[in-house]
């Protein structure tokens, strides 16, 4: 009862200080508090052993409701604000021992919005990603990268070329990145490299099986995402990782990404490892 009543009071559920909470600095102050309170139960309450997923996922979902909620002008505040975010996250998955974390920060089906609304976003994510460089962080781009404007595309290449040696912490930035483009692409440099080595449509019929995609996705070599979180209080993939997501365990966090606290992170993980994976067994 104890924990359920610290859990309310910080995720926002105590009306009575309400909107005063969030604005002035008194009341901000017993909202920290409470939530530094928060975290470190639910931080000790973490096995002690550290069930950790190795792979985290991350759609990070909710920045334009955030920033309508906010009551701000331009939604491009909220899309800034995520981003502000993300090094903060690194730095919590770097603490807890995870090894590679995957962000989704642009869609294949983003790509279709109006330039007004699409190029603004596009400036984020590169200075996002230039800032990640310089932070040190080992960046590995993924996504369809023909499909993004040059600019675009030659700052992922650069920050991918220049941090390929750093240690610790891999970093996918998926951008123009969508689940089913990467097993299409992933089957077509399988069958131009098959055909390179003169190999048959038919003889490769007969030995085709998962490894051989799985060898070709934007990810290969790298562990299959243990745990994938979305934000925003949306609960469905919308095409993240299908093919490397079949036995990842799922947690879906009600808060927008720019409201996303260390607290969400540690609950994420507490509920992983209260889990009892089967692999599909």
């Amino acid at each position: 009862m104890r924990e359920q009543r610290v859990r309310r009071a910080a995720s926002g559920g105590v009306s009575r200080v309400g909107s005063a909470i969030r604005r002035s600095g008194p009341y901000a102050r017993i909202r920290d508090a409470v939530y530094r309170l928060y975290e470190r139960r639910v931080e000790s309450s973490l096995p002690a052993t550290g069930v950790i997923p190795r792979h985290v996922g991350v759609i990070l979902d909710g920045n334009r409701r955030w920033a309508r909620a906010m009551g701000l002008a331009d939604v491009n505040d909220g899309h800034q604000r995520g981003a502000d975010k993300i090094s903060d996250l690194l730095q919590w998955s770097t603490e807890a021992g995870v090894e590679v974390v995957t962000l989704w920060l642009l869609s294949t089906d983003n790509l279709n919005r109006p330039a007004a609304e699409l190029d603004p976003l596009l400036e984020i994510i590169e200075n996002t990603v230039r800032k990640l460089a310089v932070e040190g962080w080992h960046v590995k781009p993924v996504g369809a990268l023909d499909l993004l404007p040059d600019k675009t595309a030659r700052v992922l290449k650069d920050a991918g070329e220049a941090t390929s040696d750093a240690p610790g912490l891999i970093v996918n930035v998926a951008v123009g990145y969508g689940g089913r483009r990467e097993i299409a692409d992933a089957v077509r440099s399988l069958l131009l490299e098959q055909a390179g080595k003169g190999t048959s449509i038919e003889e490769l019929a007969e030995i085709l099986d998962v490894e051989h995609i799985a060898e070709h996705l934007y990810t290969r070599g790298q562990p299959d995402p243990d745990l994938v979180i979305r934000t925003s209080g949306e609960q469905r993939l919308s095409g993240f990782m299908l093919w490397q997501s079949a036995h990842s365990e799922f947690h879906f966090c009600e808060v927008h990404w720019p409201d996303f606290r260390k607290v969400d992170f540690l609950r994420a993980l507490r509920s992983y490892a209260a889990r009892h994976r089967r692999f599909g067994s």
